[in-house]
């Protein structure tokens, strides 16, 4: 995948972040992850078809995520993980997506988004045809939320 896509959605991940928590996020370090792997943790997941074809997920630590459903439902104190900060952390997936999709047609790259599912759970087992790539975005106080793209360009 060429990296103008990935700092798409490192760029939207940013605005979105910034706007919703009025946080900043930080970049860390990039790296292909094979299949399969393990997670303890919430994802996010939404495909992509169009230019682009594959699933995107996000993922953090089931803190950050009521950490940041708080935030998002103006501050009300989140203490378990329950549908309605389910919700609120789906709906930041959808608009990271679809600030994405928004950035990408001002690129002339048309995609389209899928609603999320949320996965949340010990030993979540993920596998994927094509290698992922993994971007760490360090979100000041909220902990870290990993962007996870594994996506092919489409042939025209």
């Amino acid at each position: 995948m060429k990296v103008e896509y990935i700092n798409t959605f490192i760029e939207a991940a940013k605005s979105v972040m910034q706007m919703l928590c009025g946080v900043e996020a930080k970049l860390g370090k990039v790296h292909l992850r094979n299949s399969p792997y393990s997670v303890n943790q919430v994802i996010i997941m939404i495909g992509v078809i169009g230019k682009i074809k594959g699933q995107v997920w996000f993922e953090l630590s089931v803190d950050s995520a009521k950490s940041i459903a708080s935030i998002m439902m103006g501050g009300m104190p989140v203490d378990e993980f329950d549908e309605l900060s389910r919700s609120a952390v789906s709906e930041m997936g959808n608009m990271i997506m679809g600030n994405t999709s928004t950035l990408f047609a001002n690129q002339s790259v048309n995609i389209d988004i899928t609603p999320p599912s949320l996965l949340t759970g010990e030993k979540i087992e993920l596998s994927n045809k094509i290698s992922t790539i993994v971007v760490p975005l360090e979100l000041e106080g909220l902990g870290t939320l990993s962007i996870n793209v594994a996506a092919e360009e489409m042939s025209a």
